[in-house]
């Protein structure tokens, strides 16, 4: 007869404070109020799920109620630990407020918290999920808390601290559980492993921690599906192809492909990825936070100790931070950002993907202000260095120190730029850029086009019959406006003229195209520009 075997994370919760891990000043704490006789009577324990909330409260229990208690060392071995460990005590009781959450629940507590301790010191009620309560139940329980019987002991569990009532908070003591550092976990699933006679190297347990999230119940949860899945011979493979997780090397040589701007490299490379098997969902996002480590990297200098990755990727998080450049790292995840949005929305992360990694590599491609954007900060990175090779070559060369290292205006030289450019980026860049600042000359400028670029002059020409609009366009305040918005683009400097196109058949022969508009025209175009009317 096949009888059920309890889930590794029951199997192996900690059961005495000195097997509690990652949660040292909790520990420390309540050990400290158990010895000096400081325990209170309402405990509220916060902090992401699988961190040890449930078992925290569990330990407690056993040290109020241990017969050689209090204790901060309980001996597990008594009837009354051994109790509470299988959930059979009757005088701890534990509830899930998930589904006993309203005033009923909360009277029937109220009705029996008269009633003495069956054998231990305290009747201790775990609230799990505390923060589903409804604000009826917490009410019922608000003059409980605060003026208990002196054998009643409350320890409120939660995920979500901020929707715990602050009138209640005020009455317990709060605890905050941290997420687990990456060598924590390791720890826990090396001691598991070690207990069910698991072969896992440390690599696949690294794997299994760092996709965990800093959960100790999901690592332990995964440790042991893949223990039933492998015949206890856990691997690296094996935890990759449970996980769907990205090794860290892929994540690695994607980014190194993009420092050397290979286009072809990173396109192949993510045909690979998907032939294998990969979520290419899964790796957007930990593409992302493989940037996220690179970023920190980049701006604290060192690799910050809170980061799950193992000593070995340190070393290599370190090089490559010093080869991609802040610019590409900061670009990629705003390109990667709009492969998230399309992936909650229900479509495939892969178009987004490639073409985040082509205008990453390839950014004379994309005509965009955030790419032209990036190009410039590019260049103004490389304007020193690009100064170099022709100051080596001019006779100068003997110059004082003083004069070589003093900065040149002219160092970096402008963006060159087509007059096809500017056509393609005039209404999708140029005018939207222009309506960040105002937005009826962006309309006045919606009717005009590029027509002619002869060095630093840029001709904007107008169709003949918005002659007027023209004569706004040219105002100087509204040229400014488009001069700073060709700059923002363009990276430029430009000298705009403005001129009416030549008019056809019909315009030849209308008199009034070639002279000033009159009184009634002005007025009508004023009200189409700008939304105006005349008061009477």
């Amino acid at each position: 007869m096949n009888r059920s075997v309890a889930a590794l994370y029951r199997k192996y919760r900690p059961q005495t404070f000195g097997e509690v891990v990652g949660q040292e000043a909790v520990v420390r704490t309540l050990k400290n109020a158990i010895a000096s006789g400081q325990v209170r009577q309402a405990y509220l324990f916060a902090g992401p799920r699988g961190t040890g909330k449930t078992s925290m409260a569990r330990i407690l229990a056993k040290s109020l109620n241990c017969v050689q208690g209090p204790t901060a060392e309980p001996d597990g071995t008594c009837h009354v630990c051994q109790g509470i460990a299988a959930g059979t005590s009757l005088d701890v009781i534990e509830m899930d407020a998930a589904s006993q959450r309203g005033i009923d629940d909360i009277r029937e507590i109220r009705d029996r918290v008269v009633l003495q301790p069956v054998e231990g010191r305290y009747k201790i009620y775990i609230l799990d999920e505390a923060h589903q309560l409804t604000d009826a139940a917490w009410n019922a329980l608000l003059k409980l808390i605060e003026e208990p019987p002196p054998h009643l002991v409350f320890v409120f569990c939660t995920t979500d601290l901020s929707k715990v009532l602050p009138t209640v908070r005020s009455r317990c003591q709060t605890f905050v559980f941290q997420r687990p550092r990456l060598q924590d976990l390791v720890t826990v699933m090396t001691r598991v492993a070690e207990g069910e006679g698991l072969e896992a190297p440390p690599q696949a347990l690294a794997l299994i921690a760092r996709a965990a999230r800093g959960s100790f119940r999901d690592a332990t949860s995964t440790l042991d599906q893949l223990s039933a899945a492998t015949e206890g011979k856990v691997t690296v493979q094996s935890v990759l192809q449970l996980l769907g997780t990205v090794e860290e090397e892929a994540l690695f040589r994607l980014c190194d492909l993009v420092v050397d701007r290979d286009t072809a490299g990173a396109l192949t490379s993510i045909e690979e990825l998907s032939e294998q098997g990969h979520d290419l969902g899964r790796l957007v996002t930990e593409l992302i936070e493989h940037l996220r480590h690179l970023l920190l990297v980049q701006h604290m200098g060192e690799v910050p100790e809170s980061l799950p990755v193992t000593e070995e990727a340190r070393e290599r998080l370190r090089a490559q931070a010093n080869q991609l450049g802040e610019p590409t790292v900061i670009r990629l995840i705003d390109l990667l950002a709009v492969a998230v949005d399309d992936m909650r929305q229900g479509g495939d992360p892969r178009l987004p993907l490639e073409l985040a990694l082509v205008k990453v590599t390839r950014p004379a491609a994309d005509l965009s202000r955030e790419s032209i954007a990036y190009r410039l900060e590019q260049l103004e990175s490389r304007g020193p260095a690009a100064s170099a090779q022709p100051a080596a070559a001019t006779p100068a060369a003997a110059a004082p120190p003083a004069a070589e290292t003093k900065p040149k205006p002219a160092a970096a030289a402008p963006p060159g730029i087509e007059l096809e450019q500017l056509q393609e980026a005039w209404v999708r860049t140029i005018v939207p850029a222009v309506a960040e600042k105002s937005i009826p000359i962006s309309t006045v400028l919606g009717e005009a086009r590029p027509s002619d670029l002869e060095g630093d002059t840029l001709t904007v020409e107008f169709p003949p019959s918005a002659s007027f609009h023209r004569q706004l366009a040219e105002e100087p305040k509204n040229a400014t406006l488009l001069r700073d918005a060709l700059y923002a683009v363009t990276g430029r400097k430009l000298v705009l003229a403005f001129a009416v196109g030549e008019g056809g058949e019909s315009g030849d022969d209308d008199p009034e195209a070639e002279g000033p508009a009159g009184e009634e025209r002005i007025l009508e175009l004023m009200k189409e520009t700008f939304d105006a009317r005349e008061r009477e």
